[in-house]
């Protein structure tokens, strides 16, 4: 009966992060069409920052570990840039995530 419990609440957590990535999205929308944006800085960095901790959360309910992920972020990253990206043609923000990433990853 354990075993069934287990799967209930996995299910059930998986469920409610897909909800809350939603509504941090939802949110995030719902700020940006504000015609007055105040802290649009902050408030999308508290947004995309929750987001990204539920997506890894959500990754590893669903059987991806964090190193994982990690891989696949950095493998889209490089690809990116091999593609050259429009966004990374233009601002270099592909590039300066790498180097976010590599000095985060030598810290550890």
């Amino acid at each position: 009966m354990s075993g069934g419990l287990d799967v209930t609440r996995n299910l059930r957590v998986i469920e409610n992060l897909k909800s809350e990535l939603l509504e941090g999205i939802a949110a995030l929308y719902r700020h940006l069409a504000d015609p007055v944006l105040e802290d649009t800085r902050d408030i999308a960095a508290d947004t995309l920052s929750e987001m990204i901790v539920i997506s890894y959360l959500l990754g590893k309910r669903l059987g991806v570990d964090f190193s994982t992920m990690d891989r696949h972020i950095s493998k889209k990253i490089r690809l990116g840039l091999i593609n050259e990206n429009e966004i990374e043609k233009y601002f270099g923000d592909l590039s300066e995530l790498a180097r976010v990433r590599s000095g985060e990853m030598q810290k550890r």
